[in-house]
């Protein structure tokens, strides 16, 4: 996919977000020629209604607030530039283009039920094909019933093999198998697919534990990511599931599914100031190609964009 293809999936994606942040404040400088507090606060409206978040917002107006005072801005005009420079300056950069070194290079994939796992193992194995890796799916999510079909339609539209086993079979026996046979098949990176719900939620963080214990006993610096994939619709409260997730799964970074579907895009903001992650896949549709690797400076132009090229 070219760069401007890739520009414009992100841009339609966006359109719920664009409409409740950017055109927002395009229609409140609309006919404003001062800088006033009264605009400041109704640049903060816009804000949280896109979900940036309380603590991201009160950091990016009060930098604002800062560099009008010190270089003495005064056209309400340059409130949009400013607030777009601010919004990138808040955004962890993802590194998604990395060597890979390890061979094979094994990532886990966790979250609640729900939030789209599936299909983001799915659409990740797609990618990695793309981009001419080996890739083996691990079908570690055995307690939900019908998962290892679902995994498997996906497997086959991204064409790439499948390890799975009987429903109810222990998690981690499945995983020590994938990355044994991945390592005896020359694979170059192994998807793990984990359970969103267990009995209690300490039974699905010591399950998560475990298999990072089994797979470490074939690959000893596995998992090399661990991934936990968010629904931008819920907004803030995946912050509250991405909390519980952090330490049992010793998380590195975030894929933001759904997000063509809300206008609480701004949550993306929030998982890197609040969480201190890096988004590093955000979803903008159904297609098996719809899971974009994530650029801030992509991300935001795309946002602010009012055209369809990324020049």
């Amino acid at each position: 996919m070219g760069l401007v293809d890739r520009f414009k999936k992100i841009k339609d994606g966006l359109s719920k977000t664009r409409s409740a942040l950017v055109d927002k404040v395009s229609r409140v400088l609309s006919g404003r020629t001062k800088i006033d507090d009264d605009l400041i606060d109704e640049i903060e409206g816009a804000l949280l209604s896109s979900d940036v978040g309380f603590d991201s917002t009160s950091k990016i107006l009060a930098d604002i607030k800062a560099r009008v005072k010190e270089n003495g801005y005064d056209d309400a005009q340059m409130l949009k530039s400013l607030l777009k420079e601010e919004i990138a300056k808040y955004l962890k950069d993802a590194d998604n283009g990395g060597p890979h070194d390890s061979k094979p290079y094994v990532i886990m994939i966790v979250g609640v039920n729900g939030v789209g796992k599936t299909t983001t193992v799915g659409k990740l194995a797609h990618n990695f094909k793309e981009d001419g890796k080996k890739v083996l799916i691990a079908a570690a999510d055995t307690f939900r019933a019908a998962a290892n079909e679902q995994l498997k339609i996906w497997a086959d539209r991204a064409g790439v093999d499948i390890i799975q086993q009987q429903p109810g079979t222990d998690p981690g026996a499945v995983a020590f198998d994938a990355v044994s046979a991945a390592k005896a098949r020359g694979v170059d990176i192994v998807l793990i697919d984990t359970a969103g719900r267990l009995h209690t939620k300490t039974n699905l963080m010591e399950e998560l534990k475990k298999i990072h214990r089994v797979v470490q006993k074939v690959v000893p610096d596995a998992p090399h990511e661990v991934l936990l994939v968010l629904d931008a619709v819920t907004g803030q409260n995946g912050l509250v599931q991405a909390r519980q997730f952090l330490a049992a799964a010793s998380v590195t970074g975030i894929v933001l599914t759904k997000l063509d579907g809300t206008a609480k895009g701004g949550i993306v903001v929030a998982i890197s100031q609040e969480l201190k992650l890096p988004v590093k896949y955000i979803g903008v549709g159904e297609g098996i190609d719809d899971l974009q690797p994530f650029d801030r400076k992509t991300f935001v132009d795309a946002l602010f964009s009012e055209g369809v090229s990324a020049e």
